[in-house]
């Protein structure tokens, strides 16, 4: 069992800046083996993929309408991911989720993709 937990929510003014951490824990959770990625989700809304890594680690893809505002990034070590959220707008307020799939899966940017999630944690940006 994988076991995720996120951090680094609130309250920020428009054009701020917030990052947000993800760490995994649990036996069966590898950094070879898994790949950690970032979701979003408002109240009526479905869950919308936001970031993750590629599965060889080299690069990330990212929701195009962010526009180069985020950046993903991670510390083996630690077994944590951040998302650096810089330039934000009120529309990117959302509960963001972490979540953890298998390194060599069919797909990265659904929710079935996924096969671990943490509880989700608030942002909300301020006009």
């Amino acid at each position: 069992q994988v076991h995720l937990v996120e951090s680094g929510g609130g309250l920020v003014q428009a054009g701020g800046s917030l990052r947000l951490s993800c760490t995994a824990s649990g036996r069966t959770f590898t950094n070879s083996l898994m790949v950690m990625g970032w979701f979003r989700q408002t109240p009526g809304n479905e869950r919308e993929f936001v970031a993750t890594f590629a599965s060889n680690g080299a690069s990330a893809y990212y929701l195009d309408s962010l526009e180069g505002r985020f950046s993903i990034s991670r510390d083996n070590a630690q077994n944590t991911a951040y998302l650096q959220m810089d330039s934000l707008k009120p529309e990117d307020t959302a509960v963001y989720f972490c979540a953890a799939r298998r390194r060599y899966g069919a797909g990265w940017s659904e929710v079935q993709d996924y096969e671990y999630w943490g509880q989700g944690t608030q942002v909300t940006v301020s006009s």
